[in-house]
């Protein structure tokens, strides 16, 4: 199978027993390892909630990894609050908390480039995102992270190289985010990912993107109206091209419940 891995965002437990909770019941531990078996995934980025080590939601997070480790599936906590830019710290706690729950890989899903100050602080909004990457890895540096990187990081000047660069210094691995909803042609998957994946210096997936249109930024963004066919025939594809690449361990979808909603007769 040309996915291998995929984000997962919601958990099973009721918003009445912990504020936490999305009430998605697919997340449940024994679902969540049914689905990754059924479409022959072998990492999931799982979300971890602020303290994650604590509650309903906490209770579920652990049974979640155990249940995900038992089958072999590699899973890391995956997080990435918008306030960790301003207070790395708050990375460290969340981080911590998470491996008091039973984490042992963290997948950092911060975006600066979504906020305002990306426009009218670029470099400062570099920094702050780096700063949260060093804290991380300097609380816990035997604990492996990963790092969301969309593509166009790898033309992002940073120094003497890029931001793309600087961030795979702080990565043991990384997903290259590009969406898109097809493989070939100058604004298709391969052509966006190809520079980072040349640029990569530890293993990296490739992430498309199943949600709404709506919340994908536009239709061209997400397989949303394309469905799963064209989803597995693009990733496919994707997978021919760079097979041969150093590092490259296969096609991410975005997300858990937006897949499993594309799946839906």
């Amino acid at each position: 199978m040309s996915i291998t891995a995929m984000w997962a965002w919601d958990n099973p437990v009721p918003a009445s027993q912990d504020a936490r909770g999305r009430g998605y019941a697919p997340a449940a531990p024994d679902e969540l390892v049914a689905f990754t078996r059924a479409h022959d995934l072998t990492r999931v980025m799982l979300s971890a909630p602020w303290a994650a080590d604590e509650g309903p939601v906490g209770q579920w997070f652990t049974a979640a990894l155990r249940a995900l480790d038992g089958a072999g599936v590699s899973a890391a906590a995956l997080g990435g609050d918008p306030g960790w830019l301003t207070a790395p710290r708050l990375a460290v706690q969340w981080s911590r908390a998470a491996r008091a729950a039973g984490a042992t890989q963290i997948q950092l899903d911060v975006e600066p480039w979504a906020l305002p100050a990306w426009q009218s602080d670029r470099d400062g909004a570099i920094r702050r995102w780096l700063a949260v990457l060093d804290a991380v890895r300097a609380d816990a540096p035997e604990c492996p992270v990963g790092i969301d990187c969309p593509w166009w990081l790898a033309s992002e000047p940073w120094g003497h190289g890029t931001v793309l660069d600087a961030a795979l210094e702080r990565a043991d691995r990384i997903v290259v985010v590009a969406f898109s909803d097809h493989a070939a042609g100058p604004d298709g998957i391969v052509a966006l990912a190809t520079p980072a994946a040349r640029r990569s210096t530890v293993p990296f997936t490739i992430g498309v993107e199943t949600d709404t249109p709506e919340v994908a930024g536009g239709a061209r963004f997400t397989f949303y109206d394309e469905g799963p066919v064209v989803l597995e025939r693009e990733a496919a594809l994707v997978d021919a091209a760079f097979a041969d690449t150093a590092g490259y361990e296969g096609v991410a979808v975005e997300h858990h419940r937006a897949w499993r909603a594309l799946l839906e007769p």
